[in-house]
């Protein structure tokens, strides 16, 4: 599972769990010619990172390029179960990717327009969130 190697501060506050401003960065295809942008806010786990990732390369028969444009770098914590309140905050239970409407999250290149959408919606039930396939000009469509 994707995580990050150190970082500053072991557990952080929760946060804004859907959040609904716009995206400012990783909005445009950069890497690909096609993409999977989310329509929603939302925390994406490491584990529905790997799962969308593992379901695009299988459907592609690792053919083409994947890039995946979010990482999980955010922890969130968890108390065992059956404890009493107090006695501090919980260990780290999982890692999360935090993203808002209108980031890109995995880009395609070298697979047909057919091949990619449908590689794209195998990822799309995988995630908690709303997301439209997308793709640049210079692609026609069904070729």
């Amino acid at each position: 599972m994707l995580m990050p190697k150190k970082v500053k501060y072991r557990r952080l506050h929760v946060g804004d769990r859907k959040p609904t401003q716009a995206s400012t960065r990783g909005t445009t295809l950069v890497f690909g010619s096609y993409g999977l942008c989310t329509l929603e806010g939302g925390w994406i786990t490491s584990q529905q990172i790997e799962s969308a990732r593992i379901a695009i390369t299988r459907y592609m028969k690792r053919s083409g390029k994947l890039w995946i444009r979010i990482f999980p770098q955010k922890p969130v914590t968890r108390k065992p179960a059956e404890t009493r309140m107090g006695k501090g905050k919980g260990g780290v239970d999982h890692w999360v990717a935090v993203v808002k409407p209108g980031r890109i999250m995995f880009e395609l290149e070298g697979v047909s327009f057919d091949i990619a959408k449908r590689a794209m919606e195998l990822a799309k039930h995988k995630l908690p969130v709303k997301t439209k396939f997308i793709y640049s000009n210079d692609v026609q469509e069904g070729n």
